[in-house]
């Protein structure tokens, strides 16, 4: 069975309702993409790596990650922090808009529970994804400890895949995050940016101009989400540019990236083709915009899977 490890945090999700109520769920950019990767290939050991509190709320999202199939051995807990939360609204257009409350979140202390029995786990896995979300909720002290833990899980032949997730209001300055994200450009052999990142952080507008940046990068897989247009995929195999099916109705953008990185990422596990896993994650990402939250109706997503798989079958046959 093919091990993934995904490092990040997971928080309590507040969305406003039409009755002006609050619904409540769980999620968090690489808690979504276990989430749904794990949903999509449900033959994948799928591991949440993060730390929680030892309140209700820790409960129920132990729970929550239980019941979405997410192996949860190597979440630790702090008996001082608690989980985070943040209120997501979204305009006309699906547009999101966001309010934390996350600055003592428990997934913050996480390198500081890094135990032997953690290091060893993560060692044996498959693949091990983190985001640029991950890097930046971690202390400066507490991000040298991540190198370190990287380097190490590197040496033992896992493979690393990163999603650049590039949200200015975590980082001390542009600057920092750029000086993170070269170590982390350096460190993966799959990169998953969308063309925001490079253009908020990089002024990098266009698709040549972030491909020729990572070319100095032992990158073997650079998938570029190219906004509503396209997903471009330079790797071993080749060139790939994969056009994308328009949506009509987005209700909210959220975790779109998010479920696009975990399928494909299984299904590159699962030894699809490239163009093939383009087509399946673009599928996943066309179908969770259409829906309020992070994380859709399960029977929703197998729908959609199941229906883009048996078509693959038939092309096949």
């Amino acid at each position: 069975m093919q091990k993934v490890v995904l490092f990040g945090e997971c928080m309590l999700e507040l969305r406003q309702a039409q009755n002006n109520t609050m619904l409540r769920s769980f999620a968090g950019d690489v808690f979504n993409t276990a989430v749904y990767q794990k949903r999509a290939f449900a033959q994948q050991s799928v591991s949440f790596m993060s730390a929680l509190g030892n309140d209700v709320i820790s409960q129920e999202l132990m729970q929550n990650c239980q019941q979405e199939g997410l192996e949860t051995g190597l979440i630790r807990h702090s008996a001082l922090h608690n989980p985070g939360i943040y209120l997501v609204q979204t305009d006309a257009q699906g547009e999101r808009s966001f309010l934390y409350w996350r600055e003592n979140s428990a997934a913050r202390q996480m390198m500081k529970l890094l135990d032997e029995d953690l290091r060893s786990q993560v060692c044996k896995a498959d693949l091990f994804f983190f985001s640029g979300i991950s890097l930046a909720i971690l202390a400066p002290e507490d991000r040298v400890l991540f190198w370190q833990f990287l380097s190490e899980v590197q040496k033992a032949g896992v493979s690393i895949a990163f999603d650049p997730n590039y949200r200015a209001r975590l980082w001390a300055s542009p600057e920092d995050a750029r000086q993170q994200f070269a170590l982390a450009f350096a460190a993966s052999s799959i990169v998953l940016p969308g063309i925001e990142d490079f253009a908020t952080l990089y002024g990098l507008h266009k698709l040549e101009d972030v491909v020729a940046f990572c070319a100095p990068f032992n990158i073997k897989e650079l998938v570029v989400k190219n906004g509503s247009n396209s997903v471009f995929c330079l790797s071993e195999q080749g060139e790939v540019t994969q056009a994308i099916k328009p949506v009509t109705k987005v209700v909210d953008t959220t975790s779109a990236g998010d479920s696009f990185n975990g399928v494909y990422l299984g299904a590159r596990l699962a030894d699809y083709a490239v163009a093939q896993a383009i087509e399946l994650a673009a599928s996943a990402a066309g179908l969770v915009i259409q829906h309020p939250g992070a994380i859709v109706p399960n029977e929703n997503f197998q729908a959609v899977i199941t229906k883009q798989k048996l078509a693959f079958e038939q092309q096949a046959k």
